[in-house]
């Protein structure tokens, strides 16, 4: 294999012999064999750090729940297991299959046992944004909401499904699942197409009447906080409900209005949730308005069948799991991947230091949720799941289970060990002489094995280089400024 500056010299001698004809043509460089076999990473996460654990130094494992990760983790695998190959290029999304066909047949009800699958089928790896040591929390939930399958002058905020005209590139527009990153088209006739409606468009009627409405809510700060937890339950008069979930969205960027409180000094960072939100867009509902369409992105919206019961499905497919789910990027990581997150998290109240040493499952995904070390985390639907995930902003530590498959330990020891350095070969070829004790002649006679002499030729003391003499520079006299010639020599 050519080094690149070997391949970059050739390239300057091509180079040189198409415009000097007349120089003779070098020998191509020939292609050096390498001993050693060329392993891939087993995987590369973008922009991360790892540093593989044993399980003793993972702070706070012995003490969770590990049945209760174990069927969240199943739950993953029902759906990974149905997968016909590797759906995806990442090497998790392969690994992954074997801890699954495992769990497939093992009914654990054990707490014991949960640990020691995940113990024997994984390997522990501290992951964080490079550079930093912690990663970050969120917490998401599903709201329950009041609605009206009808506008009324009560009931008169829409929730729209996906409008047929919204387009994404390298997608039908009738496609199940889209992206929820990169650009969103709202199509004009059979070619044109131009960015879609934000948030303002689209709450000044722009879509309006087109019968894509779902429910009507009374209060669009209710729809505002639907669309950042990505689904919702509204229900209605009649005693009846719809379950909606994230299904398209605008194609803007999500702008976190909190972060917009804190930036105008109208609500301390110390003190920012999702309840002082409300509580001020409920007081202010003017600047309320323009709050909300600071944040241009626009969420909509499909029905799905769920009993009360269920949970909301995440972007995997199933339904999650309050407290063991998280949303993670997708663009990094595999749903179905188990990570241990440590740290204290204000669960208990609003300045509560609550230990929380948790194994969960990606399931989700969400598009704020950006890094190899972030997390959203599920934590059910109604108010009080409300009121805990939307005080979490919080550093914790990540530790990304790895299928035994892809332990980097494990196949580091599969590198051959290198080749002993032919040290005494190349003593009796090119004898060397120690410069400090005495000199060496240009040629010293070497015995040979049938006892004839050769002459070998050694290598002689490099000689120092002498000092610079110190040379005092002679004193210039000086002569009248007047008489100063114009011209510097």
């Amino acid at each position: 294999m050519l080094s690149s500056f070997s391949l970059g010299a050739e390239a300057a001698r091509r180079h040189y012999r198409s415009h000097h004809h007349h120089l003779p043509r070098l020998p191509a460089v020939p292609q050096r064999a390498l001993p050693y076999p060329q392993l891939p990473l087993p995987f590369e996460i973008s922009g991360a750090q790892y540093l593989p654990l044993a399980w003793a130094d993972v702070k706070g494992w012995g003490d969770d729940d590990h049945l209760a990760a174990y069927k969240t983790f199943r739950a993953s695998c029902r759906s990974i297991n149905a997968q016909t190959g590797i759906s995806e290029p990442k090497a998790l999304a392969g690994s992954l299959a074997e801890p699954c066909r495992a769990a497939k047949s093992l009914e654990l009800s054990d707490d014991a046992k949960a640990k020691t699958f995940f113990e024997e089928n994984f390997s522990p790896l501290r992951i964080s944004r490079l550079g930093e040591p912690d990663g970050f929390v969120t917490g998401y939930y599903e709201p329950v909401l009041e609605g009206s399958r009808t506008q009324t002058d009560v009931y008169n905020v829409p929730v729209y499904r996906r409008p047929s005209n919204l387009f994404v590139r390298g997608y039908k527009q009738d496609s199940v699942s889209l992206p929820n990153k990169g650009p969103v088209y709202r199509k004009i006739g059979r070619r044109k197409l131009v960015p879609y409606y934000d948030r303002g468009e689209i709450e000044d009627g722009k879509i309006a009447g087109r019968g894509l409405e779902i429910a009507w809510l009374k209060d669009p700060t209710d729809l505002l906080f639907a669309q950042i937890q990505g689904s919702a339950r509204i229900k209605f008069d009649d005693g009846s409900s719809v379950r909606l979930n994230y299904d398209a969205y605008n194609g803007y960027p999500y702008t976190a209005v909190g972060r917009i409180l804190i930036e105008r000094g109208i609500i301390p960072r110390e003190e920012m949730s999702m309840q002082k939100i409300r509580e001020w867009m409920t007081q202010n509902p003017d600047g309320a308005k323009e709050l909300r369409r600071a944040n241009r992105a626009y969420i909509f919206f499909r029905e799905v069948n769920l009993s009360d019961k269920d949970e909301a499905v995440g972007a995997q497919g199933i339904p999650l799991t309050a407290g063991r789910s998280i949303a993670v990027d997708k663009s990094l990581h595999v749903y179905g991947t188990p990570f241990f997150i440590e740290g204290e998290l204000p669960i208990d109240s609003d300045r509560a230091k609550t230990p929380f040493h948790r194994l969960m499952i990606a399931q989700d995904t969400g598009s704020a949720i950006i890094g190899p070390a972030r997390a959203d985390l599920f934590f059910g639907a109604g108010q009080e799941a409300g009121r805990i995930s939307g005080r979490l902003r919080h550093p914790m530590h990540f530790v990304m289970l790895v299928p035994k498959g892809l332990d980097p330990s494990l196949r580091a020891a599969k590198l051959p060990v290198p080749d002993p350095r032919p040290s005494e070969k190349i003593a009796k070829l090119f004898p060397q002489t120690d410069p400090g004790k005495g000199t060496a002649k240009p040629a010293a006679a070497a015995a040979s094995a049938d006892g004839k002499t050769e002459t070998v030729a050694t290598a002689g003391p490099v000689p120092l280089p002498v000092p610079r003499p110190a040379i005092e520079p002679a004193s210039e006299p000086q002569r009248p400024a007047k008489k100063r010639s114009h011209r510097q020599q």
